[in-house]
Parts: C-alpha cells; sequence; structure tokens
C-alpha cells in the first residue's frame, strides 16, 4: 500500500510563511500527480495545488504565494507558503494519485494532513 506522511505544519502570524513537505513510501510503482487539498470543519476538501510532469496548478485564493515542487527520487512533495493569512488555516493534506505493484489502475491515496494555523 501506499503511506503519506506530511510534516511542517504550525501556528504563523499573518504574512509569515511556512513549507510543508510530504513523504510517500510504500509499493509505488507510477505516480501520475501529487498535490495538497486543504479542509476546514464543517466544509469540503479544496484543491490548493497539483503538480504532473512538471506542470503546476494552483487555486486562485493561493495562486503567486504558494510554489508546489516535487522531489521525483524520494516520492515527495513540498509546499512553500508564502504571505499566509488567517483564511489560509486549514488541515493541508498531501494527495498521491498513481499506481501501486500489481494493480493496473491509478488510485488516489491520502495523507492524514497538517494543521495550519495563521494568527491575525
Amino acid at each position: 500500500q501506499v503511506r503519506l506522511v506530511e510534516s511542517g505544519g504550525g501556528l504563523v502570524q499573518t504574512g509569515g510563511s511556512l513549507r510543508l513537505s510530504c513523504a510517500a513510501s510504500g509499493s509505488i510503482s507510477k505516480i501520475i500527480d501529487m498535490g495538497w487539498y486543504r479542509q476546514t470543519p464543517g466544509k469540503q476538501r479544496e484543491l490548493v495545488a497539483v503538480i504532473m510532469s512538471g506542470m503546476e496548478k494552483y487555486a486562485e485564493a493561493v495562486k503567486g504565494r504558494f510554489t508546489i515542487s516535487q522531489d521525483n527520487a524520494n516520492n515527495a512533495v513540498y509546499l512553500q507558503m508564502n504571505s499566509l493569512k488567517p483564511e489560509d488555516s486549514a488541515n493541508y493534506i498531501c494527495l498521491l494519485h498513481g499506481r501501486i505493484t500489481n494493480i493496473d489502475y491509478a488510485q488516489d491515496y491520502w495523507g492524514k494532513g497538517t494543521l495550519v494555523t495563521v494568527s491575525s
């Protein structure tokens, strides 16, 4: 199976920065894309950023402030978050979309998340 472990969350003041990391392990045969979602209590999970073959996609709310990057050799993805705002506070969850050994189709694998709190 696939295990995703996020780290780097914490408490930061408005305007501050954080760098999130997500490390994937397990019987991964192919990574199609990796990304970050975020969720707050009572709300649906929303896309923050995704990276696929070097191409990046961002939610409008984070464009120009967040940067996603990937380390293919280590099956890791990062999210550099700058100019943080209170509305960025959420549980940030890592996604891996890909295939594992002995399974021909791609699936989504999710981490448990790392909590980001931005104080005003």
